[in-house]
């Protein structure tokens, strides 16, 4: 098998099922029992609480845990815009944000909130002009998420924060990081509330976690949590602290993993630009991670289906939005075409050159069947 498909979910490492499996055993008390044994509970959890905010740089009272970044996403943005509504009711994202945060959007606007969309280059950075004239003193928020998800493309978080900032000082800078952690460097706190996912870090599926900044206060959207908290019920012991685990093994050896990575990305760019029909949607900006092509003539479904005939497995962009046309490519380029024929195909540190090699074959052997039936 040939799994390059480490964008939509990365299988779980040995030594973090071994923790989840381990606590799952010998630590079942619930953290907030009064006895004893809920109190070893509670001390372990204590316990990868602290080594998530080490990791992350950031205070034990600044994160909650949630199931994923979908879920993330939704504290973050319906909670500030519920206890910020009083200063606006404006909400800028970028047209390269994840389906979970485009339907947020569609939500607010039924409520009342204006989603005012933030063009893009053609590199896929965000247009700086556009954002600035975009950030008014209406808006309450802004939401661009670290790395875009098909294209692989890494916005500067730092320098969008200083036009923020300098357009309107009091907005609130959310990050979706779901595809930026664990891959390159990056400074949880470059933002005011930013989400990351487990499963994204060859961690367990069923938890990711969102940073808020102390000074922030979100009104929750979920009930039946002690009072002040974000989200309600146990937290899930055997998932923290697995999560925790594949939060420090992944940010180990960050730039030996990405000159990997970078290596596998570019011989197999170097082998499709061979292919006349072929667009490759990348740019300099782009994490090698994640490379994203068009075939043009083929349709990605057709192409997903011929080389899973072979045991290789890519996508066709998100997860979340697999068989439609590609947001990101049709804000990045403006050509049909070329959105709804993208495949994307993704990397990891665990991909071995012998399955680049038996991708590479497999791809020449689909695409010259596929062209030939047109």
């Amino acid at each position: 098998m040939v799994y390059l498909d480490y964008a939509a979910a990365t299988p779980v490492l040995p030594e973090v099922l071994d923790s989840y499996n381990k606590v799952t055993e010998d630590f079942f008390g619930n953290p907030e029992s009064l006895h004893s044994y809920g109190g070893k509970s509670r001390e372990l959890l204590e316990s990868a609480n602290q080594q998530v905010a080490e990791l992350l740089g950031i205070g034990k009272e600044e994160f909650v845990y949630t199931s994923g970044s979908s879920e993330a996403n939704n504290i973050a943005i319906m909670g500030a815009c519920l206890s910020y509504k009083r200063y606006g009711n404006r909400i800028c994202v970028s047209k390269l944000e994840h389906p979970s945060m485009l339907g947020i959007c569609k939500h607010l606007e039924k409520a009342g909130f204006y989603i005012d969309y933030v063009n893009v280059t053609n590199e896929g950075l965000v247009d700086f002009d556009d954002l600035k004239n975009k950030v008014t003193p209406e808006t309450i928020l802004v939401s661009i998420s670290a790395v875009n998800s098909e294209t692989g493309v890494r916005q500067p978080l730092k320098s969008i924060r200083q036009v923020i900032r300098k357009q309107n000082p009091n907005v609130i800078f959310h990050s979706d990081m779901t595809q930026a952690i664990g891959k390159v460097a990056m400074r949880v706190d470059d933002v005011d509330m930013a989400t990351i996912s487990s499963n994204k870090i060859y961690g367990p599926m069923g938890i990711g976690l969102l940073y808020i900044n102390k000074n922030l206060r979100l009104t929750p959207v979920m009930f039946g949590a002690h009072d002040g908290e974000l989200k309600p019920g146990t937290v899930p012991l055997p998932l923290v602290v697995s999560f925790a685990k594949a939060l420090r093994l992944a940010l180990k050896d960050l730039p030996k993993k990405e000159e990997m990575i970078r290596k596998y990305r570019d011989k197999v760019i170097d082998h499709l630009t061979d292919y006349n029909g072929i667009k490759i949607n990348t740019s300099k900006y782009c994490i090698p991670h994640i490379l994203n092509v068009s075939l043009m003539t083929i349709k990605p479904e057709t192409f997903l289906h011929a080389l899973e005939k072979d045991e290789v497995y890519v996508s066709s962009n998100t997860a979340c939005a697999s068989g439609k046309p590609s947001v990101a490519i049709d804000a990045m380029y403006h050509d049909d075409a070329r959105s709804k024929t993208t495949i994307r195909i993704s990397f990891s540190h665990l991909t071995l050159p012998g399955e680049i090699n038996d991708f590479l074959t497999s791809f020449d052997k689909h695409y010259d069947e596929l062209n030939k039936v047109k």
